[in-house]
């Protein structure tokens, strides 16, 4: 599939990494925190490569932060590379730091850990299928290091790129999207490599209830879906989150775990990346 006509205005999207803008704040902070809590149980003991996990939930839910913590154990723990797409600007340096010295106090460790972990700012559609297509073809230089290829694709967000598409000429949004839906499918598939995107919650229009953005036609990319909900329960107000999973090729779905964000450190242990051959 060839690459979307890109606008003349339109900007290369381009990699970069941790190191070349972190050092500062790596010397300087030196704190330990929680991080978030492992989703093995409703992952089927870990993400899947040549699948696409899709972590769902309204604002403030905690789907950022799962992606951060995807993030760093790969890269920490596994010692894979991580390309990490951002396209809502949620995040940065400090916070994939904090969860690196949450697992290791060896700065040179958190270190290597950070020269694993490629990021990319995708703010429109165009720049994001520009990122999966040259990750896909003949440019994996950019995105690998002599220790290896990319291992997992995290995109936070689908929705920030697709969503602006979706109001005045729904045809050709629809179209970009099943494209961006097709790239990531692809990916996985031909690369081999876990792919883990976040989408928002809407409102259903008749019912009144919240269910995953971007529509039926999007329900069919996810080969597994995870929905977090913010808890009411006593003891850590704004702090329990409810995870839900309601689409798996494994697993019986509606299974749930509440978990607390205050001490959610994902992946206590390496997530294991299925479906590899070693």
């Amino acid at each position: 599939m060839g690459s979307p006509a890109l606008r003349a205005d339109q900007p290369r999207v381009f990699c970069f990494q941790w190191w070349t803008w972190l050092p500062q704040t790596w010397k300087r902070s030196r704190r330990s925190v929680a991080c978030l809590t492992s989703l093995d149980k409703l992952l089927d003991a870990g993400l899947y490569t040549g699948e696409v996990t899709e972590i769902v939930g309204v604002p403030g839910s905690g789907k950022t932060q799962v992606c951060l913590c995807v993030a760093a154990n790969v890269a920490h723990g596994l010692q894979q590379n991580v390309l990490y797409v951002d396209s809502n600007g949620g995040l940065t340096a400090s916070r994939i730091l904090q969860l690196l010295q949450a697992r290791t106090p060896d700065e040179e460790e958190q270190a290597g850990a950070l020269q694993r972990i490629q990021v990319v700012r995708a703010f429109d559609i165009f720049q994001m299928l520009d990122v999966l297509q040259g990750l896909r073809g003949a440019v994996a230089q950019q995105v690998s290091h002599s220790s290896g290829t990319v291992k997992v694709v995290i995109v936070d967000s689908v929705t920030a790129v697709v969503s602006p598409l979706l109001g005045g000429q729904q045809r050709e949004g629809l179209a970009l999207m099943m494209q961006l839906a097709l790239e990531l499918k692809t990916l996985a598939r031909d690369l081999g490599v876990a792919v883990v995107v976040t989408n928002h919650m809407t409102r259903d229009r008749d019912s009144g209830k919240l269910k995953p953005a971007l529509g039926r036609s999007w329900s069919f990319v996810p080969s597994t879906r995870i929905v977090l909900a913010i808890g009411e329960g006593a003891g850590a107000p704004g702090r329990q989150r409810t995870a839900c999973l309601t689409k798996s090729p494994r697993l019986p779905t509606g299974s749930q775990e509440t978990v607390d964000i205050g001490t959610w450190g994902a992946l206590e242990q390496s997530p294991l990346l299925q479906g590899e051959q070693t």
